[in-house]
């Protein structure tokens, strides 16, 4: 194994972090999420933190174990319904919160990965999102101009990674984690399954190990559901209703 793998997410974060930094952190819901370097960057009591994420965890999961440990100063997100404390303390002051419809976060954190410091869309357009924003009109439309995200530190989880860096995810946990991966100043990698480089066919490779800074294989992933809906079973033929 290279000198990109480590042994966990403890000794995966040793030295990159510090108060006031932004990490970007990966996952939809509770699927996808990094959920052992979560609890390292949790234990290590780094604070004044901005993170960038889609949503902030449930009370007592993910993100929501930084934010009960009152590491987070501000949160960038486009979803955050499903966390009581999180509502508590942006209603009490405690929490700054900035909103981004969800296509738009993705997309600014996409154009922060590929160098572009800003662009233009018609999502927002006219509503408290654009208050403040430059806009312009094109083609006889308008658009509001988002700046691209980037971050101190990305705290990505993919399925398979090899000693290089190189990173493949599973369903839904492709969302955010592969353009945060490659919008982190420094980026650290949690994996279900570690290989030896070489061991992944490179059409397969979903993030390019050089956007990769450490990689190590988690020990233990809970994968919680946020929400069970299921529909009613019909009745079985014959059966009373």
């Amino acid at each position: 194994m290279s000198g990109k793998v480590h042994s966990d997410g403890y000794a995966a974060i040793e030295g990159v972090l510090f108060d006031g930094m932004t990490i970007m952190a990966g996952g939809f819901g509770l699927c996808g999420i990094p959920e052992n370097l979560i609890a390292a960057i949790r234990d290590s009591g780094v604070k004044d933190l901005t993170v960038i994420s889609n949503n902030c965890g449930v009370d007592g999961f993910g993100l929501g174990l930084m934010l009960e440990n009152g590491q987070i100063r501000k949160m960038i997100s486009s979803y955050v319904g499903e966390n009581k404390l999180f509502e508590k303390l942006y209603l009490s002051g405690e929490l700054e919160l900035e909103f981004n419809p969800q296509g738009t976060l993705a997309e600014r954190i996409r154009a922060g990965g590929a160098g572009i410091p800003a662009f233009f869309t018609k999502t927002g357009y006219g509503t408290v999102i654009a208050e403040g924003k430059p806009a312009q009109e094109f083609d006889g439309e308008w658009y509001v101009m988002e700046r691209g995200l980037v971050a101190d530190l990305a705290i990505v989880k993919a399925w398979k990674g090899d000693a290089a860096g190189n990173l493949v995810y599973r369903k839904t946990a492709q969302n955010f984690n592969p353009m945060m991966a490659t919008a982190g100043k420094v980026t650290l990698a949690e994996v279900e399954e570690l290989v030896e480089a070489g061991q992944i066919d490179p059409d397969h490779v979903h993030t390019p190990g050089i956007y990769v800074s450490r990689i190590f294989k988690g020990a233990h992933f809970e994968k919680r559901i946020e929400r069970t809906t299921t529909r009613p079973r019909a009745a079985a033929a014959g059966s009373e209703v």
